[in-house]
């Protein structure tokens, strides 16, 4: 490869119908940041890739500008809180069964404990508690209790950041699901659907519907089609079984050879994951809906829940791989979902074992749904830290929340919630711990809950909205105020 020749850090492969971001590449760096990188990475490999980034490292991922990333997982219907919240705070802790699958994560995660949802407090609403979680989850406002289209709740964290940066990234944002749900309707004791389904809002009455079938968003990233593409021309490329690589055949062998030995094997990992998805969506099937008493059966013999997830993860992944977005969301399943789990041993309903009043029965079979969950999330790391970017790795450069807008489902509960936080920002986030947090009863904090309609907060614990404060505010978005924040969780530093 010339020394002098440098790749765009914006740089597609186009082809008929398609068009192939390409990821971070040692090509697309200045000759300056080349020689730092080149120094960085033999630090990083010998330090290992879950070390943090410091010195010559530091300094050329400065130089690479890698950008942060963030997403958001959602879980429904609470977990099994004895087997999700470590004993021990601070860095000397074991990770408890649920969190078991994540312990090759240790060192790049933190538990967090004592975040409290407080807009999904009934606030004399009565209930509707699974509907208020979803919708108030990232929106950290309470929504207006309505069936109908006068629905209200608040612009969600993800799409603050959308609005701040989205203009850097061909998608603001991406909005996942496993859920085929309803939009319309009374879904939970007098609140429409649409706030059951949805946790990202781009306004107070506009929700972000996710998309549910992995083909749909993998088409999205590659294969929009020509301009002008009529829907019959569109069905038959779709129909065909061309891999979108093979429509880039000729750019890709221009490409190879003006790159060295790195980026060859770079950009070959990333195109067999690329082929490799495309497979595995052929072979999953659809998702199957969602039926009224909240079950979703299997009527699909090719479609696998567990390939499903996987599936979504692997386009999060590339999707952040080539900065098509840095801003994603994921319902795993809305609050109230029903669905069985007789492939994680569990044939009843999930949420029929959420109301487990105290039967040791259905909390293990809770804790086995929650455990099964977290397999799928640790999956989703190892595919974010497997991909080099700069001296560390896809996911030392992101923000990963895992968990859901209940903590004890027999309860209701939106305090002390379920939450992980992978990733270090960027370098901004100490790793490695379980955080606690003591707690907010400051004047403030009264205050916020007042003007949401209760006369006093239910929960003197820190809102999650402080989180979600100190994390836009990585992302580049200047703010000094979230919902009811009432301050930054400067315990993440």
């Amino acid at each position: 490869m010339s020394t002098n020749w440098q790749l765009p850090r914006r740089a597609f492969l186009r082809g008929l119908g398609t068009m192939v971001a390409l990821p971070l590449l040692d090509a697309m760096l200045p000759s300056i940041s080349k020689r730092a990188f080149a120094g960085a990475a033999d630090s990083a490999g010998a330090a290992g890739a879950g070390s943090v980034a410091g010195g010559a490292a530091g300094a050329a991922a400065a130089a690479v500008g890698a950008p942060r990333r963030m997403a958001f997982i959602y879980i429904p219907n609470g977990v099994n809180m004895a087997h999700w919240r470590p004993d021990a705070a601070g860095t000397n802790y074991e990770l408890p069964s649920t969190l078991a699958p994540l312990n090759d994560f240790k060192a790049d995660i933190n538990v967090i404990s004592g975040l409290a949802n407080r807009a999904g407090f009934g606030l004399g609403d009565g209930g509707g508690d699974h509907a208020r979680a979803c919708a108030s989850y990232l929106t950290a406002s309470h929504p207006r209790k309505t069936a109908g289209a006068d629905i209200k709740a608040g612009v969600s964290v993800d799409q603050v950041a959308a609005t701040a940066i989205g203009d850097k990234t061909r998608f603001p944002s991406l909005e996942l699901s496993c859920d085929r749900g309803q939009e319309a309707g009374s879904c939970d004791s007098g609140y429409s659907c649409a706030y059951q389904f949805n946790i990202s809002w781009r306004s107070e009455t506009q929700p972000m519907n996710p998309e549910i079938e992995p083909k749909s968003i993998f088409d999205r990233l590659f294969g929009a089609g020509p301009a002008g593409e009529t829907a019959e021309a569109k069905a038959r490329r779709m129909a065909d079984d061309t891999s979108v690589l093979d429509l880039v055949q000729d750019q890709t062998r221009t490409l190879q050879n003006k790159l060295g030995i790195t980026d060859r094997r770079k950009l070959d990992e990333y195109f067999t994951a690329i082929r490799e998805v495309e497979k595995r969506i052929a072979k999953n099937g659809m998702a199957p809906p969602v039926l009224p008493d909240g079950s979703m059966p299997n009527f699909n013999g090719e479609y696998s829940f567990e390939s499903h997830m996987r599936l979504m993860f692997d386009i999060m992944a590339l999707a952040f791989q080539t900065d098509s977005t840095r801003i994603a969301t994921f319902v795993v399943g809305h609050d109230g979902s029903n669905r069985p789990y007789p492939f994680a041993g569990v044939p009843q309903g999930h949420h029929h074992l959420s109301h487990h009043r105290g039967q040791a029965a259905a909390l293990t079979n809770l804790a086995a749904i929650d455990n099964f969950h977290t397999k799928q999330v640790a999956y989703f790391l190892a595919k974010m830290k497997s991909i080099k970017e700069g001296d560390g790795t896809l996911l030392d450069n992101s923000m990963i929340v895992y968990g859901g807008g209940i903590s004890d489902g027999n309860q209701h509960n939106h305090d002390n919630l379920p939450l992980v936080l992978a990733g270090r920002g960027g370098g901004t986030i100490k790793t490695g711990r379980h955080i606690v947090l003591d707690g907010d009863n400051s004047q403030k904090a009264t205050e916020q809950y007042t003007l949401q309609g209760a006369a006093t907060p239910p929960t003197g614990e820190t809102p999650i909205s402080n989180l979600y404060l100190s994390m836009i505010n990585r992302m580049g978005v200047k703010a000094d105020q979230f919902g009811d924040s009432t301050g930054k969780l400067d315990a993440l530093s």
